[in-house]
């Protein structure tokens, strides 16, 4: 059972070291690079088969009982979040094999693919919050790297917006582990649980819930922490942008969700409810308007990204303090969203890749006549702008429906008014740039290289007709996906389910 708990984090570190060691022979790293998410996307599956069997898994390393030896732990909600990933990265990666120039290649892009791999994967899967900040630092490492990766003027400028703000987060992050270490002892999730839900002093507690909740914000895109994401999301190839969007914002949501359902959560009057309920909201409204000003597709498909953490986080602050029933309708919502979100994110900026490729621009006012052009293109963006907003019967409306059923029930009916003002306003913003990119006349295509790629846009189809395939199997399979979503939830707020897998007698 440790080898399965191990496996997401063993194949992409392999994976990275082995590549590394053919620097000069980038066939041999692509090789290696889809390998390695062909088999990290059968190790999660075997991991959250054996979740949905057994319960909560826990590996312990080095012989080291919990809470002083290092400790990974699956549940369904991490499992969840394993198996998109895989997907995600197995998407990009073929996409890679077309889009990605020799240049970039040849300095490390695929071991880079597999070190970001690795840091999302440690992330999901560690029972220590210590840890989850040393995953955090990887990932922003190898993401740093995969955003300035060519030495493009816009994407170094990107990347120095991008590392400071998340460097900043770390900062923050690292403060408050010291802080939280000091005051109770332990950094183990599951001993956490216990100590600051018997601690004495409920304003510390706050101070410390606030510490994480800014840096976990920053790495999510919260307002008023989010203007790192739309400047840099846009500069590095479609397929870093993509990987990014898939994944990144999704660790710091998970961050959130974990921590403030498992740590802090005997202050919900302060943490959940105004601060938390506050920043999902107008992280949403803020996301839906900058994504109906821009010009540029990645930009506005970037704000899009802002406005989803936001709604994700709305769920969670609605949990924050619901009854059992309420709370766990808002975090199944929640679970249910940020999984196909994942997955959505993903197709549409690979699919912005195809549409650059096709139109020679990402600027939406010099795109045009690309439904004539290329109708399936113009379907596949199609269903993944639809996904975008919430509209039925794709993967996003039902778990949109239960955060809102939640907020109205738990008398927050401003907070899901203003949620459901977002929806309009994505609504609006996705059909604006599908009927400006497909839909109005064509216009004059300019004639630029796609980073001196090789033209082959049958590899760029794939995986992204894969992606839409996994976004209408989850529309279809809404019912027993949010089954799912719903056993994932009950296990967040069964702390002392958590706690005794984890720790067994030990507090």
């Amino acid at each position: 059972m440790s080898v399965l708990l191990a496996l997401p984090v063993l194949l992409p570190l392999v994976c990275a070291a082995t590549a590394m060691l053919f620097w000069r022979r980038l066939r041999v790293q692509r090789t290696i690079a889809v390998l390695t998410a062909l088999g990290h996307l059968a190790s999660t599956l075997a991991l959250f088969v054996e979740v949905r069997r057994f319960g909560i898994l826990v590996a312990r390393f080095g012989d080291w009982p919990a809470p002083y030896g290092i400790v990974f732990v699956a549940d369904t909600f991490s499992g969840l979040m394993l198996v998109t990933t895989s997907i995600v990265t197995l998407a990009v990666t073929v996409y890679s094999l077309s889009s990605i120039d020799a240049d970039r290649e040849s300095f490390g892009f695929f071991p880079l693919v597999c070190a970001l791999l690795m840091g999302v994967s440690g992330a999901f899967l560690t029972g220590d919050i210590f840890n989850l900040y040393v995953w955090f630092e990887v990932l922003l490492i190898a993401s740093f790297v995969l955003m300035a990766l060519g030495g493009e003027r816009k994407q170094l400028e990107g990347a120095l917006k991008y590392v400071t703000l998340n460097l900043v987060s770390s900062s923050i992050f690292l403060a408050g582990l010291g802080l939280l270490y000091g005051s109770m002892g332990t950094l183990n999730l599951a001993q956490l649980s216990v100590r600051v839900a018997e601690a004495t002093d409920p304003g510390f507690v706050t101070m410390l819930a606030m510490f994480f909740l800014l840096a976990f914000g920053i790495k999510a895109a919260l307002f008023p922490l989010y203007g790192w994401l739309p400047s840099s999301y846009h500069t590095p190839p479609t397929a870093v942008s993509a990987l990014f969007a898939g994944l990144l914002t999704k660790v710091g949501v998970y961050a959130l969700i974990r921590t403030f359902t498992l740590v802090f959560t005997n202050d919900p009057t302060f943490t959940h409810r105004a601060v938390l309920l506050g920043m999902a909201t107008v992280t949403i409204l803020a996301g839906s308007l900058g994504a109906i000003v821009q010009r540029d597709l990645r930009r506005a498909l970037s704000f899009t990204i802002v406005a989803s953490v936001g709604f994700a986080v709305l769920g969670l602050a609605v949990s924050g303090g619901a009854s059992q029933e309420l709370a766990t309708l808002a975090l199944a919502g929640t679970i249910a969203y940020v999984i196909q979100a994942m997955v959505v994110k993903t197709q549409v900026f690979l699919l912005s890749g195809i549409v650059r490729r096709l139109s020679g621009s990402f600027d939406v006012a010099r795109i045009g006549g690309l439904y004539a052009s290329a109708p399936g293109v113009a379907i596949l963006f199609l269903l993944g702008a639809l996904a975008l907003a919430g509209v039925p019967p794709l993967p996003s409306f039902i778990p949109k429906v239960a955060v809102l059923r939640a907020a109205f029930g738990e008398g927050l009916g401003v907070y899901a008014g203003v949620a459901l003002l977002g929806s309009l306003l994505m609504l609006g913003a996705v059909a604006r740039l599908w009927s400006h990119a497909f839909w109005r006349a064509p216009m004059e295509r300019p004639h630029e290289s796609d980073d001196d790629a090789p033209v082959n846009l049958v590899f760029r189809f794939i995986p992204v007709t894969g992606l839409t395939v996994v976004l209408v199997l989850l529309g279809v399979g809404a019912g027993p996906v949010f089954q799912v979503a719903t056993e994932a939830a009950r296990q967040l707020l069964d702390t002392d389910g958590y706690v005794r897998a984890v720790l067994g007698g030990a507090r």
